[in-house]
């Protein structure tokens, strides 16, 4: 599988993610990474069996959009590749994008970011066992993570998995299929430790071969 991994924001180095998903050419996957939000273009997209985003909206310091006027692909770009067959995970950053900021993008992934607590320990327990993504996967413990808490806005998504900690519980897994396409939208993924988690690599690689259509 060829994947396109686009990320890097001002809370979330790229190289995080970047290195954490290495593990994945023992699949027989490449990942290509481009940081560059005016490099990808909807042909990008399309050369690809499947993208992930992990960047969110706050690019530098002094808080330059991703999706500012003119950027080649912006949030209904990402609406079309999807619903014309394409497959998109929504990863850890790639999730905080906030209504007020970036209403499309709420509305493609129907839910909204509200923030986080401190890092802390992160529970990822298996909501639908029956999905393909959880196949092989059974409840684990994040020593240390962003404990993402989240607003759904419709019932349209299907929870897979939940995520748990002091400050409650949380969709951390939901799926949905969009015109000929799928999305996955994972929430952990701020530390290396997260992504050498061998069930959140798991849970990874099954989510790939779901929004392909390969599980």
């Amino acid at each position: 599988m060829k994947i396109l991994l686009i990320c890097d924001d001002f809370y979330h180095p790229g190289e995080v993610v970047s290195r954490g998903l290495q593990y994945l050419s023992e699949y027989g996957h490449t990942v290509d990474t481009v940081t560059d939000k005016t490099a990808i273009k909807p042909e990008t997209l399309g050369a690809y069996d499947a993208v992930v985003i992990a960047k969110g909206n706050r690019l530098t310091e002094d808080n330059e959009p991703w999706f500012e006027p003119g950027v080649p692909v912006d949030e209904d770009g990402y609406r079309r590749y999807i619903e014309a067959g394409g497959a998109l995970l929504m990863l850890h950053s790639g999730t905080t994008f906030r209504r007020e900021s970036c209403p499309k993008m709420t509305a493609l992934m129907r839910l909204r970011f509200l923030g986080h607590p401190a890092q802390c320990p992160v529970r990822v327990h298996v909501a639908d066992p029956a999905h393909p993504i959880a196949e092989g996967v059974e409840d684990f413990t994040l020593e240390a993570d962003e404990h993402y808490q989240l607003e759904l806005l419709d019932d349209r998504s299907r929870i897979v998995f939940e995520t748990v900690s002091d400050a409650g519980t949380q969709p951390g897994g939901l799926t949905r299929e969009i015109g000929a396409g799928r999305m996955c939208v994972l929430t952990p993924g701020h530390n290396d430790s997260v992504f050498e988690n061998p069930g959140y690599r798991k849970i990874i690689a099954n989510a790939l071969e779901w929004i392909t259509g390969k599980r």
